[in-house]
């Protein structure tokens, strides 16, 4: 879903292998492509080309995709790559969603706005930060916490669809956005599972079900959205949202097996 699978920064799973005294060329520079495309949005958002700031973080999301695979393609994973991709998330889908949003909708909401704009930069950063530490001892089908280029993209997306129903610059002082904003910072630091799709694989047969499931779930989205934002848009607050059903549904199970029901995610 264009949504980031959370792949160790960088590239892989965390070396205990020592430095080495060069780095890998091409995972890196594809982690590089990102980050440029990352400040490329915040000079675009600084000049109110907002629509093309969305566009670069979306861009950002295709890199970071892309660097942790090609380099397990080409064996190339590393410590360094590892913590180059951090950073550069912090930049691409942290700082830079965090100024467009503020530049596009908070900026009128004076300190509720700067302070949900901060507070999403902030829970971002936090996010990369657990993820790092806790990578090798939490079960790798599921994320917790929202990953941050998924936030990210809702944001972006958000920013499309509105350009797409005839909106021009800003928003002035839509309150949805606000509360958006502070509610996508609040899962990035929540205890909510989020699927990771780490366990796909497309050799592997799967059953008849699965696949008419699948089959009916694009055509649904075909129908509801008429064009690329509107399914953007769709996909991401979907999987933005999706926490909460995998919270619902383990509820009820454990409840289903006479077990105490887990306490309300922390942070959500």
């Amino acid at each position: 879903m264009g949504v980031k699978n959370n792949d160790p920064p960088g590239a892989d799973a965390a070396s205990s292998a020592p430095p080495r005294r060069g780095v890998y060329i091409l995972p890196n520079l594809i982690t590089t492509a990102g980050l440029f495309s990352g400040f490329y949005s915040i000079i675009c958002a600084f000049h109110a080309d907002f629509f093309s700031a969305a566009v670069a973080i979306l861009v950002a999301n295709i890199f970071d995709g892309l660097d942790g695979r090609i380099a397990r393609l080409t064996h190339s994973t590393s410590r360094f790559g590892i913590e180059y991709d951090s950073l550069s998330d912090v930049i691409a889908f942290g700082v830079a969603p965090g100024i467009l949003v503020y530049r596009w909708a908070l900026e009128p909401w004076g300190s509720w706005g700067w302070l949900a704009a901060s507070l999403y930069v902030a829970c971002g950063a936090l996010r990369l930060a657990r993820f790092n530490v806790q990578y090798e001892n939490v079960e790798k089908r599921n994320f917790i916490g929202l990953p941050i280029p998924a936030a990210a993209e809702v944001i972006a997306a958000t920013v499309l669809l509105y350009y797409r129903f005839g909106g021009e610059g800003e928003t002035h002082t839509h309150a949805l956005i606000l509360l958006m904003t502070y509610a996508l910072a609040g899962l990035m630091v929540s205890n909510l599972k989020f699927y990771s799709g780490k366990d796909i694989n497309l050799r592997k047969s799967v059953s008849f079900s699965v696949v008419v499931g699948i089959t009916f779930g694009l055509v649904a989205l075909f129908m509801v959205s008429s064009t690329l934002p509107e399914m953007l848009f769709l996909l991401f607050l979907g999987y933005g949202l999706s926490g909460y059903v995998i919270w619902a549904y383990e509820f009820v199970k454990r409840k289903g097996h006479g077990r105490a029901p887990p306490p309300p995610p922390a942070g959500a």
